[in-house]
C-alpha cells in the first residue's frame, strides 16, 4: 500500500486521574517546592469553611482534579488530613460528596470575612445609634450616582476642537 492509504497519527489521549493539568496543578514563579511551615499549624475544626487547592508536590492525600479550586466544609478532623463536604453538580441534580484531603491541599476560606466584618461594624453602629436615639440605615447601598455639579467658564475659556483635514505625505 503506498502513501495514499496513510493515516494521519495523532497523539493517543488518556484518561487517567491527573489527565489535563498540566496548568491546574502547576505552581507559580517562585512558589515551587515543599510547603510552608504553617500549613501544618493551621487549626481546623468541625463546620469550618475551606477551599480546595491541591499541592503538586505532595500527592499523598491529593484531590481529584474536579474538586481543585472548590469550597467545602469540614466534617472531619484526623491528625493529617480532613474530611470535607463538597457540592457536585451531576445532571440535574446536586450531591453532598465527601472527601478526604490532608492539610497541604486544603486552606481556610475568606468567603465569609467580609459577611462577619459587616454583622460586627451594623452590632457596633446600632449600639450608638440606639444611645443617642437615631435611625441609622444598617443595610448595603449599592453605589448611587454622582451628584450634579457645574463647571465655571471663569479663568477656564472654552476652545472648539475642528477636524484636521486629511493631507498626503
Amino acid at each position: 500500500q503506498g502513501p495514499s492509504h496513510r493515516q494521519k497519527q495523532t497523539m493517543p489521549s488518556h484518561f487517567g486521574l491527573r489527565a489535563r493539568t498540566r496548568s491546574l496543578f502547576s505552581k507559580g514563579f517562585r512558589n515551587k517546592g515543599m510547603p510552608n511551615l504553617s500549613t501544618y499549624l493551621k487549626t481546623y475544626r468541625l463546620g469550618d469553611i475551606v477551599d480546595i487547592k491541591a499541592n503538586a508536590a505532595i500527592q499523598k492525600g491529593m484531590p481529584h482534579k474536579f474538586y481543585h479550586g472548590k469550597t467545602g466544609i469540614v466534617y472531619n478532623v484526623t491528625k493529617r488530613a480532613l474530611g470535607v463536604v463538597v457540592n457536585k453538580t451531576i445532571g440535574n441534580r446536586v450531591l453532598k460528596k465527601r472527601i478526604n484531603l490532608r492539610v497541604e491541599h486544603v486552606k481556610h476560606s475568606t468567603c465569609r470575612d467580609d459577611f462577619l466584618n459587616r454583622v460586627k461594624r451594623n452590632d457596633i453602629a446600632g449600639k450608638e445609634a440606639k444611645e443617642k436615639g437615631v435611625r441609622v440605615p444598617l443595610k448595603r447601598v449599592p453605589p448611587q450616582p454622582r451628584e450634579a455639579r457645574f463647571v465655571s467658564s471663569k479663568g477656564n475659556t472654552p476652545s472648539r476642537i475642528y477636524p484636521i483635514p486629511y493631507e498626503l505625505l
